[in-house]
């Protein structure tokens, strides 16, 4: 049966076809429900036939639900399971747009005025609030400082308790802790005289208008009496402070979240709030789903491998194997304190093919052999769009759109322009919306024929996309993707007409609800949470990168084992993890791979299961060339270290280190040789940034840092901000200079060290 029919029919019967715990989820008492759902183990289908039992057999109106989650994807596809169950009326949004939805009613009522506007950008007001402290930030000081007003006001601080939040939390910006307080008071200034709101205001007005209006607050509570929270375990304190005015003294919540993906602290989230839920509900029913119906077994035995011995962020330890966490378990009433202990997945799927483990001499050469898999997969019959490359900072991107550029194979760069802003899907769109104003006779009867005539009009043919992955072959499978939507819409609805379909497209943009573009996706770590592909990739894993470098406390590092357990998560069937162990060809292979993989060695040890397909032993129909599958004498060769952080040792005298010197790679007292010319090179460069940005010479960077520059000579980013002094907002603001520089300086007589 198809999935939309299984759904429809799951209307009349909502609890069918669900796991025990699943069941377990749905059938919980109306009031306080806390479902920990690990990755790939159908949160989804959960909340929503937990969201359609109510409605259908407990006799709960579905105007008086408000389902709450992260993104407009993740809502318009809450809203769209609902509809496909039958239930409709259910109010599922993101956070901000429950928030200006209420506001925009209320706020007249309150104020007596229309609502002020939204405004999208800090940006230009940071640059107006600059410009009253006689300040003229560059583009990269201008973005950390919109990072930091958005933490401050998320988590609640105001401008004159800034600089103490800030170093409690250790917080890193390129200007002073002070002076940001005063460009962040200065900023509330220039938004209140501009009669505008950002995106954190709607949150705190809605708050404020509720805990102070208790006519506001009488009416809304009539009218939302059963809450869902998705991906609980990114709740900031801001929205919690939203949520409980939404709640007020009743207690039918339903959250749902996983520990183990708590990969968004630095903006203010925190896991605390899903830890502490039974604490603060004595009496919450707590249900943990850990079957994975997502991936095959290999890739789930990684998945646990990066949980076990793992601190979960809440304070508790992550389960040991078969500890907890086997599949029929659900807490009881009264359970306080056991959230915190998340259990290993389950893994449902038939086997698959052994993750692969490639390793290259240069970021070229690892990125040369990850397309030679891909390549691969296509011939295999894996679709582009069920490929992805994931990476931990954007700036790995370039070696991948390059490598997959010369093998002709298209991709799509995640979180670059939206898709229904493109011009050839705006263009389409006019068309489509003249086409059902003028109602041809001679048009083609079936939908997905009428839409391809449509997009005639624009240049598009089907079957003939361009040779290549440029921006010609870009604009065809966007346009490739309206007709394939076209298609399964008529499909779904074989009466469906171009109104249905234009009407469709309309409540897609609205909520950025884009159709599958055939290409392979590039995308951030960050960027790749809540997706999922039959084939990914996980490149650069090498320590400074993968945990990357400014993770330093065991909470930080925490996080980045995170991190790279959502990386894994995202993977159906196939998945590869690489680095390289320099940047640039030819040069010093001084790289570390990442010390996460020794946790996922370990778990493929234990894994079992045949290894077949186009991912099995190496590269798709032979062996990788360009990178080499880690085992045996390699695997001893380069990495021979246990769990924790690889010792160094002094290259000098041979004395082990720690700390920064660890990081310098020499003890205090013995010699290093300073590249002179380069120092006074990188001297001049500084001096000139400096007088640009009208600040002291240290300020860019101190003589040290300099000095281990010029002793170092760091040629990829990994080597940069390995040393003392390149933290993340140096690395941003200089880090291609200083690269270039190095690049650009021939080396000194004899041995660098």
């Amino acid at each position: 049966m198809p999935a939309a029919a299984a759904e429809r029919a799951a209307a009349l019967a909502p609890t069918e076809g669900l796991d025990p715990e699943q069941l377990a989820a749905v059938l919980a008492p109306v009031g306080p429900v806390c479902i920990l759902a690990g990755a790939g183990t159908g949160k989804t289908r959960a909340i929503t036939h937990r969201i359609a039992h109510m409605v259908t057999e407990r006799g709960v109106g579905a105007g008086q639900v408000l389902a709450v989650t992260f993104t407009n994807r993740a809502a318009s596809e809450l809203r769209g399971r609902l509809r496909s169950m039958g239930v409709e009326g259910v109010q599922a949004r993101t956070f901000h747009a429950a928030a200006l939805r209420q506001l925009g009613y209320f706020w007249p009522q309150v104020a007596g005025v229309a609502l002020p506007r939204l405004e999208k950008s800090r940006i230009p007001l940071l640059v107006r609030a600059a410009a009253r402290l006689q300040i003229r930030p560059d583009r990269a000081e201008l973005r950390d400082l919109a990072s930091e007003v958005e933490w401050a006001k998320s988590t609640m601080v105001t401008p004159a308790d800034y600089p103490g939040a800030a170093a409690e939390h250790g917080r890193e910006t390129s200007l002073a802790p002070d002076l940001v307080a005063r460009l962040y008071e200065a900023y509330e200034d220039v938004k209140s005289e501009a009669s505008v709101l950002d995106f954190d205001d709607l949150l705190l007005l809605t708050a404020a208008v509720i805990e102070e209006h208790s006519w506001v607050a009488t009416e809304l509570r009539a009218r939302y009496r059963h809450f869902v929270v998705d991906e609980y375990q990114d709740v900031n304190p801001l929205q919690q402070r939203v949520l409980d005015a939404w709640l007020g003294d009743r207690d039918s919540l339903c959250v749902v979240g996983d520990e183990h993906q708590t990969i968004y602290s630095f903006t203010g989230a925190s896991a605390r709030y899903l830890v502490g839920f039974p604490r603060r509900f004595p009496t919450a029913t707590v249900v943990r789903l850990v079957r994975d119906y997502r991936s095959t077994p290999q890739v789930v035995a990684l998945a646990n491998g990066l949980l076990d011995g793992a601190t979960a962020p809440g304070g508790g330890r992550a389960s040991q194997p078969g500890q907890v966490g086997q599949p029929g378990q659900v807490g009881q009433p009264g359970q306080v304190g056991q959230v915190g202990r998340a259990g290993r997945l389950v893994a449902m799927r038939p086997p698959g093919p052994a993750p692969a483990w490639l390793e290259a001499d240069s970021e070229p050469e690892e990125a040369a052999g990850v397309a030679r898999r891909i390549r691969g997969l296509l011939a295999a019959g894996v679709p582009a769009s069920q490929i992805a490359v994931l990476y931990r900072i954007n700036a790995q991107s370039e070696a991948y759109e390059t490598a997959l550029g010369r093998a002709d194979i298209p991709y799509l760069l995640r979180g670059g322009e939206k898709f229904f802003e493109r011009p050839e899907v705006t263009a389409a769109v006019r068309m489509l919306r003249a086409a059902v104003r003028s109602a041809e006779p001679d048009r083609p009867g079936g939908l997905a024929d009428a839409v391809a005539d449509v997009l005639g009009a624009v240049g598009w043919r089907a079957g003939q996309a361009p040779a290549g992955p440029g921006a010609d072959r870009e604009r065809w499978e966007n346009l490739a993707a309206l007709h394939r939507l076209a298609a399964d819409l008529e499909t779904d609805q074989p009466e469906a007409s171009l109104t249905t379909f234009v009407t469709e497209l309309a409540e897609r943009a609205v909520h950025q609800h884009t159709p599958t573009v055939q290409g392979v996706t590039l995308a951030s770590l960050h960027a790749a949470k809540g997706l999922e592909w039959d084939a990914v990739f996980l490149v650069g894993l090498v320590d400074g990168t993968l945990p990357i470098i400014h993770a330093q406390t065991d909470e930080q590092l925490a996080e980045e084992r995170r991190l790279l357990y959502v990386g894994v998560t995202r993977a159906r069937v196939h998945l590869t993890l690489s680095w390289a162990l320099a940047r640039a060809e030819g040069t010093r292979r001084s790289r570390r791979p990442s010390r996460f993989l020794d946790d996922l060695r370990r778990s493929t040890a234990r894994a079992s299961g045949p290894a077949g397909g186009p991912d099995a032993g190496g590269s798709p129909g032979g062996r990788d060339t360009a990178a080499r599958s880690i085992g045996g004498a390699d695997r001893g060769q380069a990495r021979g270290r246990g769990r924790g952080r690889q010792s160094v040792t002094c290259r000098v005298c041979g004395r082990a280190l720690a700390g920064a010197r660890a990081r310098i790679g020499r003890c205090d007292d013995c010699p290093g040789q300073v590249d002179t010319a380069l120092f006074e090179r990188l001297c001049a460069w500084r001096a000139q940034r400096a007088k640009e940005q009208g600040q002291p010479a240290f300020v860019v960077l101190t003589d040290a840092t300099l000095r281990l520059v010029a002793e170092r000579r760091p040629a990829t980013v990994a080597e940069l901000v390995a040393l003392p002094g390149i933290g993340q907002v140096k690395l941003d603001r200089y880090g291609e200079d200083v690269l270039a520089l190095v690049a650009g300086s021939p080396r000194p007589a004899g041995p660098t060290g």
